[in-house]
């Protein structure tokens, strides 16, 4: 074990491209909402503001989610794992749900072994 295991020191550890990953769960029912990703500024904006700020790598830009579609991330708890490279927050999610699809979660499709290799089953629907 490392002694920067055990620091109290905020010490990010993002990759090449400035990123850490963001998991976002819901701290009642602890269900994995969804998994994203934080550059510097989004970590202090959400640190900041209470509430959840990611990094779009498709669109290149901050996102502060649920600025359009009103499905805004309270952030009850934020955490960072022991070598710093994953953050974890614990939040209460408004609105229709945490995925872009309109689903309470991203992890809405179950993978499963069929007769010609991985197939793809939805646990929930619109």
């Amino acid at each position: 074990m490392s002694t920067a295991d055990e620091t109290i020191t905020l010490s990010p550890n993002y990759n090449q491209d400035g990123l850490i990953a963001a998991i976002a769960q819901d701290v009642g029912s602890k269900e994995i909402l969804m998994l994203a990703w934080m550059n510097k500024e989004a970590l202090e904006k959400t640190i900041e503001t209470g509430e959840a700020y990611y990094w779009s790598r498709s669109r290149s830009e901050l996102w502060h989610k649920g600025a359009t579609s009103g499905a805004v991330q309270k952030v009850y708890e934020l955490r960072i794992d022991c070598d710093q490279d994953a953050v974890l927050l614990l939040v209460t999610q408004e609105g229709a749900g945490a995925c872009h699809t309109g689903r309470k979660t991203c992890f809405y499709r179950r993978i499963e072994s069929g007769e010609n290799g991985a197939v793809l089953s939805f646990t929930e629907t619109k």
